[in-house]
């Protein structure tokens, strides 16, 4: 029996969740754990009008590691992370989307590497439910697995992530909480760490004018992150970008159009972020939904 564990807190990020959070308590309840103790499960509800409260306090009152904390109004995400980092009561922080769902060994995959004192961040492997084969569930694809080849070269961490409590609070206008807990922990001389073993199951967009919101987002998130933070994100490294694209049309010349038309999109995207951050001074930090 292992008894010098490494002791965490998990924050669960939730708005309008009721089909999904109920799904992600109970794999977060059911992990498979060696070095890791998950000590509480926090979950953050930001103006949650459905039943999401309610099915959470289900889990309050059955499990003693849950806890609910409700915010009146929704103010972002980076919001309740911040919230959720005042609240934990360990050093070592796990926050997850409610929209997302571990698998059995994810807990255990992000912790365990912060047994070296040198690693600030870890992030495991967002990989999409959607196995459709129309053209927004091979963009979706497409890009988590750029998203993952990325990551190995230079960790680009995402939708569920572990940190040390180096920091009280990450910037509340930040549309890419990931991203600005990574600056921040790059700026405190640690490191983050890519776990590909970890793996985490999300939804992407369903409809070309949901993918294009989401995609403008964070291409917006970015620009601010470089201007607020002084931090540019793997993604934006062209050159890598370009190498990839020719990897993927290497691999599978048969989906070359597709993911001529895919890059032909994201550019798309980026130039209307471009647009709507510099032109019209636009910071959406508030995300608007989804259909899922």
């Amino acid at each position: 029996m292992i008894t010098n564990k490494i002791h965490c807190s998990i924050g669960v990020m939730a708005h309008n969740e009721e089909k999904n959070i109920a799904s992600v308590l109970t794999s977060l309840l059911s992990q498979e754990l060696e070095h890791v103790a998950i000590d509480e499960i926090i979950v953050i509800s930001s103006g949650s009008t459905d039943k999401t409260n309610i099915i959470v306090q289900d889990f309050v009152e059955k499990h003693s590691k849950v806890k609910l904390i409700l915010q009146n109004e929704r103010r972002g995400k980076s919001s309740a992370i911040n919230l959720f980092i005042k609240s934990a009561k360990n050093d070592i922080l796990v926050v997850e989307s409610a929209d997302t769902k571990p698998t059995n060994t994810t807990v255990e995959r992000l912790v365990r590497p912060f047994r070296n004192p040198k690693v600030g961040m870890t992030g495991g492997r967002p990989m999409p439910c959607d196995d459709g084969i129309g053209f927004i569930e091979f963009a979706v694809q497409l890009l988590w697995r750029l998203h993952h080849e990325m990551a190995i070269f230079q960790p680009k961490l995402g939708e569920m992530v572990a940190f040390r409590r180096v920091f009280d609070a990450i910037p509340e206008e930040s549309a890419v909480d990931e991203a600005s807990i990574e600056a921040l922990i790059t700026a405190a001389k640690l490191n983050c760490v890519y776990v590909s073993s970890a793996i985490i199951i999300n939804s992407g967009p369903e409809s070309i004018c949901d993918f294009i919101k989401q995609r403008k987002r964070i291409a917006i998130g970015h620009l601010w992150l470089k201007d607020n933070q002084n931090y540019s994100v793997t993604s934006n490294q062209i050159g890598l970008l370009f190498a990839l694209f020719i990897r993927e049309c290497i691999k599978s010349p048969r989906d070359i159009v597709k993911i001529t038309m895919v890059a032909k999109l994201e550019m798309c995207c980026r130039l209307l972020g471009f647009f709507e951050y510099k032109v019209m001074k636009s910071n959406p930090f508030i995300w608007e939904m989804v259909n899922r």
